[in-house]
């Protein structure tokens, strides 16, 4: 999730940014239009257990969201951190299971068209800096979003691998989340609705992770596994990493989200289908994968 800190590292060339900027004003665009024309929808193509927003989020009705979307790429010169081809394999995912609970570790310039590409679904934004949340919510107050605190740093990777496998609160058949503080890459003191929902999409694009002393993904990583398995409702779990062109997110990806359910990739997103561990025909044992 691009930073302003990020943004001084990235150079995009004029022409590509432009681009770049009409295309998500495009995307957004043409779900304005979609979710105008369709009033009524089959439930079997919607999210297992999402349900229409009855009511506008923080003062503002979905179209209203959608528009303040449009209009803040049209005018806006910061490109999101993903670029078309990535951005699209989520937006694929989301215009067929729309509206869904969509998950989104991260919080920055790309939200707003997040948010928009979600219209009548709950899309949560989690951040670990307080003063980044507050600062984006200035310019737009209609994402919902909560600042988190992580337990990891990126330098003790390798260390949280080797106590992953070595403790059995970790292990795919015992693992849990709230409370679980015996196991170090569980997410163990976030807000209630981390828990509470059973989330369709998880984009997973923060916290930091080129540094040593940052938290880095690995947490994120492990805790969307685990919610993935524990999934009841209908269908898999869509969960997007980003960054993947990293030696950790690369790590961690083939450990905890499986080759094996990797559907799709463009540039440095991975995007992974992953069934509940009932509809799996081995799901026990001390690894995910």
């Amino acid at each position: 999730m691009i930073r302003d800190e990020h943004v001084r590292d990235r150079q995009f060339p004029v022409d590509g940014r432009r681009f770049s900027l009409v295309a998500i004003a495009g995307l957004i665009a043409g779900v304005i239009l979609i979710s105008g024309l369709i009033k009524t929808g089959d439930d079997s193509l919607l999210c297992s257990i999402a349900k229409s927003r009855s009511q506008p989020v923080n003062g503002f009705s979905d179209m209203e969201t959608q528009l303040r979307a449009l209009v803040h790429y049209a005018t806006s010169a910061i490109v999101p951190q993903q670029n078309y081809d990535e951005i699209s394999v989520t937006y694929d995912v989301l215009r067929h299971r729309n509206p869904c609970n969509f998950l989104v570790f991260g919080l920055g310039y790309d939200s707003p068209m997040w948010d928009a590409l979600n219209p009548r679904g709950k899309t949560v934004f989690l951040e670990e800096d307080q003063k980044w949340v507050d600062n984006v919510l200035k310019g737009a107050p209609n994402l919902h979003a909560h600042a988190v605190k992580y337990r990891t740093k990126l330098k003790e990777a390798d260390a949280l691998l080797n106590h992953y496998r070595t403790q059995p609160s970790c292990f795919p058949s015992n693992a849990y989340l709230r409370g679980n503080d015996q196991c170090k890459l569980a997410l163990t003191d976030f807000p209630d609705e981390f828990y509470n929902t059973e989330w369709d999409l998880i984009m997973i694009d923060a916290p930091r992770g080129w540094f040593a002393e940052a938290p880095g993904m690995m947490a994120a990583i492990f805790s969307a596994a685990v919610m993935a398995r524990n999934r009841k409702g209908a269908g898999v779990t869509h969960v997007f990493l980003h960054d993947v062109d990293r030696k950790v997110e690369k790590l961690y990806a083939t450990e905890f989200l499986c080759k094996k359910y990797l559907v799709k990739s463009a540039g440095r997103l991975w995007h992974f289908e992953i069934p509940a561990a009932n509809k799996t025909t081995s799901h026990d044992g001390s690894r995910f994968c």
